[in-house]
């Protein structure tokens, strides 16, 4: 389902192969889920999402996306603390399908440990990651 056509990958993002990205600014890191993602798990109708204040740590769960189709949990990147939330995701859990990559973010989290960055695929990884992944289904 990765069709280049249809989900967008962004050049300037990092991406885990648990279809999160991270954009990161200085010690800030912004964190979503993939056009793939949101485009394998449809509309998506609610978004479980962590505290302010809280931490994540790379490779476990802070949250849950719920679609019509399955809920799936989001995985962290990076590790860090939650300096802030996506709080309009509570009212329009929609963004995620709609902006994956602008509107649709859940967190920000102030990296920990920015080498951790470094484990993460590039945007050609990535698409050719997704690619593997649906040939595989």
């Amino acid at each position: 389902m990765c069709h280049f056509q249809s989900t967008a990958v962004l050049k300037d993002l990092k991406y885990a192969d648990s279809h999160e990205w991270v954009k990161v600014e200085g010690h800030s890191a912004t964190v979503g889920i993939t056009d793939h993602a949101q485009d394998h798990l449809g509309d998506v109708v609610y978004v479980e999402l962590p505290e302010e204040g809280s931490t994540v740590t790379q490779g476990n769960g802070f949250g849950a996306v719920e679609s019509v189709k399955a809920t799936s949990d989001i995985i962290s990147p990076v590790s860090g603390k939650v300096v802030k939330v996506n709080q309009e995701l509570s009212d329009s859990p929609g963004l995620v399908n709609l902006s994956p990559y602008e509107k649709g973010w859940i967190i920000k989290v102030e990296l920990s440990n920015s080498s951790e960055v470094e484990q993460l695929m590039d945007s050609d990884k990535y698409s050719k990651f997704c690619e593997e992944e649906d040939a595989a289904h």
